[in-house]
């Protein structure tokens, strides 16, 4: 008997279309997005936890592997404090950070209690998720030029590049700027090859180009990539075109333009500093010479995987490199990726633009890294290059492009294990003596105190008090001295010492061998011995009381001058007196440095043939000495030169361009020689000439004969 409707099993329930519509539709693109990019989040996330872990393991709390990233720290809090440019309240506004923006984005965070070491935590946030963001933009970058099999090489690169994660891991701005640099790359060619049309992204190609020179100055090179896109664009009419380029180039002087505003100079103190153009000692072929010497440094040894970055690149990596650079052109050749592929090579080649600093090997290269990633596009443009030739040959062997670009990654991860090593190490060493005797500044000097710094980082931090950089990044106008030397800089505290003593520090804490002015330096309170980190500026870090008691000592001659008959001549009014070394006397009349190099200022401190010490700056290795003299009306003037000869030679007096006669000092320790300057005008043209070996000289005195 067959079943009957009650026997039947009862209809399974129907979903309502509603319903049906939810369950069959796609994924969203967001979560599309999230899990294509898994792999990268895990990866990065990897990353940060062996970063960070090391560190922990080493100090048991958080730790920045630079002194310079508490000099960001320390801005960000001004901010956050409401004086914002201020190093310390009440202190004149300063530019001494490498970036501008890094400060700014961490302030927020300090605002909201997360003071003191807390502060590395967004710093880290920000700089590891700038690392995956960049990474993501390197293969987006890529993948037009090589094809997806080399993009997703290129990401793994970023990924497997150390110098990024040591970056990322020591709390400074070098991802983000990275990250910042690619996306403009990016953005810029996508508007150039039409890719990108409309409104949003042209604020954000123009907001690019302001933003990015805010991070580093060297950013600027982004803002004409920029220019340049907007510019050769078709989609609108020349004239638009060519005020959106002007507009975007203004973003170039960005961050002169806030200095201007802040300390009413468009140069920083960082560029004063550090900066080979504008200090005195490289001038023409010198300046070319050094800078020809840095870029042999950079593509010889650097690139090249040795001394300095033999932690960071596989030895030999030069010709590779460069090689990538050429297979970028091969992959846009004959294809409308020409914009992307200049833009990729300027960019690589920007990271020549340190070899126009002083020294680009502090910090672990980080001025170099963030160019860095065009250069890893280079790679995986050459690991495509390699499976084109290879395919001609046999269409199956197309394969080593893959497998080219991951032999790269993997030889490019072999690093990674050593360099956290580092990084954790780097952090300790901070630690326990920046950190530890800013700590100890705090609780052990008075309230009153101003200390002296040559690393103005973490001792500003924690020590709470104002500071005084010797070095000049964040005190105003110290660069100049610092970039002289240590006698120019003796001499500018003599000055202070009379015009504004306050401003002099109470205390010092300093690498006594960077200070290189032990006359300054008195008692010794308290020092930092780190032997096993490499990072620090030296080994040992002393805190001393300062001493000022022989500022001063070498103003006045000790002897009188011997007059041209050869009897003692009676104390004379000076008509005028020129200090050498100290620069503001030198600029007042016109000492010409004729080929000074950096290093002939020497400060001495010795006792006088009268039985004095006497601390006195000069400059050695002098083969003539020109300066200008105010001597009045009078037709005839004596002169009194304290100095030194590396042998016993005749000096002869050369003034206006007239031969006068001379005298002769014998070789050894300093003495002052008297000589005649007839003259027949109120200024007068001074030369002395030895005619054998070098002098050095230290003070000349001038009175009426």
């Amino acid at each position: 008997m067959p079943p009957g409707p009650k026997d039947r099993d009862p209809a399974p329930p129907r979903r309502s279309e509603a319903a049906l519509a939810r369950f069959a539709r796609p994924p969203s693109r967001v979560t599309s997005g999230l899990v294509a990019a898994a792999p990268l989040i895990v990866v990065v996330v990897g990353l940060a936890w062996a970063s960070i872990a090391a560190i922990y393991a080493k100090l048991g709390h958080p730790g920045a592997a630079l002194d310079d990233s508490f000099i960001h720290f320390q801005y960000a809090r001004a901010i956050a404090e409401g004086h914002p440019f201020r190093y310390e309240a009440g202190e004149p506004a300063t530019m001494g950070a490498t970036s501008t923006l890094w400060p700014l984005m961490l302030a927020p965070f300090y605002a909201l209690g997360l003071d003191g070491l807390l502060i590395l935590w967004p710093a880290w946030v920000l700089s590891f998720v700038a690392l995956g963001l960049l990474a993501r933009e390197v293969g987006l970058l890529t993948r037009p030029l090589a094809g997806p099999h080399a993009a997703l090489g290129a990401t793994g690169m970023v990924l497997a590049f150390s110098p990024f994660t040591w970056c990322a891991g020591s709390g400074m701005e070098v991802v983000p700027f990275a990250f910042c640099l690619a996306r403009a790359a990016r953005r810029s060619a996508e508007w150039a090859e039409g890719a990108r049309t409309s409104a949003w992204d042209l604020r954000e190609l123009v907001a690019l180009a302001f933003v990015v020179p805010l991070f580093r100055p060297e950013g600027a090179l982004v803002s004409l990539v920029v220019a340049a896109a907007l510019v050769t664009a078709p989609r609108r009419p020349p004239p638009r075109r060519a005020l959106l380029g002007l507009v975007a180039l203004v973003g170039a002087v960005t961050p002169q333009l806030v200095s201007l505003a802040v300390t009413g100079s468009v140069r920083s103190n960082t560029a004063a500093v550090k900066l080979l153009p504008g200090n005195p000692y490289y001038v023409g072929p010198a300046l070319v010479a050094v800078v020809r010497e840095n870029l042999h440094t950079l593509l010889h040894t650097l690139l090249n995987g040795e001394i300095w970055s033999a932690e960071f690149i596989p030895h030999g990596s030069a010709p590779f490199a460069l090689a990538g650079l050429g297979a970028v052109g091969w992959c846009a050749w004959g294809r409308p990726y020409r914009f992307r592929a200049v833009a990729v090579i300027l960019l690589a080649l920007a990271i020549a633009a340190p070899c126009a600093y002083v020294s680009f090997l502090w910090n672990r290269l980080r001025y170099l890294w963030p160019f860095a990633s065009f250069w890893l596009v280079g790679l995986a443009c050459l690991a495509r290059a390699a499976g084109d030739l290879l395919a001609r040959v046999r269409p199956r062997w197309r394969a080593a492009t893959p497998l080219v670009a991951w032999l790269i990654v993997g030889l490019l991860a072999a690093k990674l294990e050593g360099t956290i090593d580092d990084l954790a190490a780097s952090a300790s060493g901070i630690d326990r003596q920046q950190v530890a005797l800013g700590r100890w500044a705090k609780d052990a000097l008075p309230r009153e105190a101003r200390i002296g710094v040559n690393d103005t980082g973490a001792i500003a931090y924690f020590g709470d008090h104002p500071t005084f950089d010797v070095v000049g990044l964040t005190t105003n106008g110290e660069g100049r001295y610092w970039v002289a030397g240590a006698a120019s800089r003796f001499e500018h505290y003599e000055a202070l010492a009379r015009s504004n003593p306050t401003r002099l520090p109470t205390h010092f804490i300093v690498y006594p061998e960077w200070m290189a002015m032990p006359p300054v330096l008195g008692e010794r309170l308290r020092d930092a011995t780190v032997t096993d980190s490499t990072i620090l500026g030296g080994q040992t870090m002393v805190a001393y009381e300062a001493d000022y008691s022989r500022l001063g000592s070498g103003e006045a001659p000790w002897t009188r001058a011997a007059s041209p008959g050869g009897g003692a001549s009676p104390a004379r009014a000076l008509l005028d007196t020129l200090d050498v070394a100290d620069l503001d006397s030198e600029a007042d009349h016109r000492y010409e440095l004729l080929g000074a190099e950096d290093g002939d200022e020497i400060l001495t401190r010795a006792a006088s043939p009268t039985g004095g010490l006497v601390v006195d700056g000069g400059r050695r290795l002098r083969t003539r000495e020109r300066f200008q003299v105010s001597l009045g009306a009078g037709a005839t003037a004596e002169g009194l030169v304290r100095l030194e000869a590396t042998e016993p030679t005749r000096v002869r007096v050369v003034v206006d361009g007239r031969d006068v006669g001379g005298f002769v000092v014998d070789a050894g320790a300093w003495e002052e020689v008297a000589f005649t300057v007839p003259h027949g005008h109120a200024d007068a043209t001074v030369e002395l000439v030895p005619e054998a070996g070098t002098l050095t000289t230290y003070h000349y005195w001038f009175s009426p004969l």
